[in-house]
C-alpha cells in the first residue's frame, strides 16, 4: 500500500476517536504514512497525541503523528478524512429531540437517527459536516469523507447531494452482531461469554464496551457474518463457521427465539417475521419502524421501549459517537453551538484516555 495521509477530525472522541486511532495504528500496510489528529480542544488533543505517540512506539507502527486544532491546515494533502464530531450539548439536545416529538404525539425511544428526532439531530450536525466537506473540496477534493457521526445515513446523503466529496458511513454495529451470535452459540464455538455481556442490567461504561469488543473479536475468529442495512438498522444475512463453512444461521435463529422472553423482544419478533436477525438491539431498531411509535397500539409497552435517559439500563446514556456532554462542563456554551468538547467527547472519556496513557509502557 502506498504511503498516505489520514486525517481524524474529532480525534478526541471518547468512543470512535480512540478506536479509530487504535485500528489505524495496528494496520501494517500503513507503515510510513501520516496520521493527522484534529480536535478543537487543545488539552484533549495534546492528550490524544501523546497516546498516539506511545501506541505508535509500543506497536512499532511506523506512522508519522501530527496534530492541529485548525482542520484546514491538517487537510492539506489528505488522502482520507475520518470525522467523529457532534454538536453539543449532546445530552441536553438529545433529550429535547424526543421531548419535542412527544409533545406532538410521536413517542421515540431514542430519537437519534429516525423520525422527527433524527431530523432535529441531522439539522444540528449537518452545518459542521458540510463545512468540513466544503473545506475538503477546496483542499483535498479527491479524499473520501469517512464519517461515524450520527444520524449517519442522513449526513452521508447530504454530503453526497450537496458537495462533490464521496461520503462513506462507517457505523455498522456488526461487532454487536458477533457478540450476540457468540453468546447464543457459545457451546458450539467453544467460547466463554463474559458475564457483563449476559447481564441486561450491566452499566454501559468503558469497561463494558472494552469487554464486549474483545468478546466480539474472539467470536469473529470463529464466525463469518455477512450483514446489510443502514446504520442502526443492520441485519444478518448469512452466518457461517469460518473453519468448516457450515451454515450456523438455522441454529442461531432457533436459539435466539428460544431465549428469555424479555431479551430484545422487538428484535425477536422481527427475526420471527422476516427470518433475519437484526443487529442493533430494540431501541435503535425501533427508530426505523413507524409501528413502534403507534399511539393507539402503544407497542412500547409490549416491548419495554423506554425513553432515552429515563429509568432503564438500556435508556441510560451510552456515550454516543463523538458526544459532547455539556452537563459535565461549565455550561458556558449555548445549545446548538459546536463546542470545544464536541470534537473530543465527554470528560469521562478524557479520564479514560489518561488511564490508557498511564498504563502504556
Amino acid at each position: 500500500m502506498k504511503i498516505v495521509k489520514i486525517v481524524i477530525i474529532g480525534a478526541g472522541s471518547a468512543s470512535f476517536g480512540v478506536n479509530t486511532l487504535a485500528t489505524l495504528l495496528r494496520e501494517p500496510a500503513l507503515r510510513g504514512s501520516t496520521l493527522a489528529l484534529v480536535d478543537l480542544d487543545a488539552k484533549g488533543l495534546a492528550l490524544v497525541h501523546r497516546l498516539a505517540d506511545r501506541l505508535n512506539e509500543a506497536w512499532h507502527a511506523g506512522l508519522r503523528i501530527e496534530s492541529a486544532s485548525d482542520r484546514r491546515s491538517a487537510l492539506e494533502g489528505a488522502d482520507v478524512v475520518v470525522c467523529a464530531i457532534e454538536v453539543g450539548p449532546r445530552e441536553e439536545l438529545w433529550r429535547l429531540d424526543w421531548e419535542v416529538s412527544l409533545r406532538h404525539g410521536v413517542r421515540q425511544p431514542y430519537a437519534e437517527n429516525g423520525g422527527p428526532g433524527g431530523f432535529f439531530h441531522a439539522a444540528r450536525n449537518l452545518p459542521p459536516i458540510l463545512d468540513i466537506a466544503r473545506d475538503m473540496e477546496r483542499v483535498c477534493p479527491r479524499a473520501p469523507l469517512v464519517t461515524v457521526s450520527n444520524p449517519l445515513p442522513r449526513l452521508c446523503r447530504a454530503v453526497a447531494k450537496y458537495t462533490s466529496i464521496t461520503p462513506i458511513g462507517l457505523c455498522h454495529q456488526i461487532g454487536n452482531g458477533y457478540a450476540m451470535a457468540g453468546a447464543a452459540l457459545a457451546d458450539r464455538l467453544a467460547v466463554e461469554v463474559p458475564s457483563v455481556v449476559l447481564d441486561p442490567e450491566a452499566p454501559h461504561d468503558p469497561a463494558y464496551w472494552d469487554t464486549k469488543r474483545r468478546f466480539a473479536a474472539q467470536v469473529e475468529e470463529r464466525l463469518d457474518i455477512k450483514a446489510a442495512g443502514l446504520n442502526h438498522f443492520t441485519w444478518m444475512l448469512d452466518v457461517r463457521d469460518r473453519r468448516s463453512g457450515a451454515n450456523l444461521y438455522p441454529d442461531l435463529r432457533a436459539r435466539v427465539l428460544r431465549g428469555p422472553p424479555g431479551y430484545e423482544p422487538l428484535t425477536r419478533d422481527m427475526l420471527r417475521l422476516t427470518g433475519y436477525l437484526p443487529v442493533p438491539g430494540d431501541t435503535h431498531l425501533s427508530e426505523y419502524l413507524s409501528y413502534a411509535h403507534n399511539p393507539v397500539t402503544r407497542p412500547w409497552e409490549r416491548y419495554n421501549l423506554q425513553l432515552y435517559g429515563l429509568g432503564s439500563r438500556r435508556a441510560r446514556p451510552r456515550r454516543p459517537v463523538g458526544s459532547d456532554r455539556a452537563s459535565r462542563h461549565s455550561g458556558e456554551r449555548r445549545p446548538g453551538a459546536v463546542a470545544p468538547g464536541a470534537e473530543r467527547g465527554r470528560l469521562r472519556g478524557r479520564a479514560w484516555h489518561r488511564a490508557r496513557c498511564a498504563s502504556l509502557p
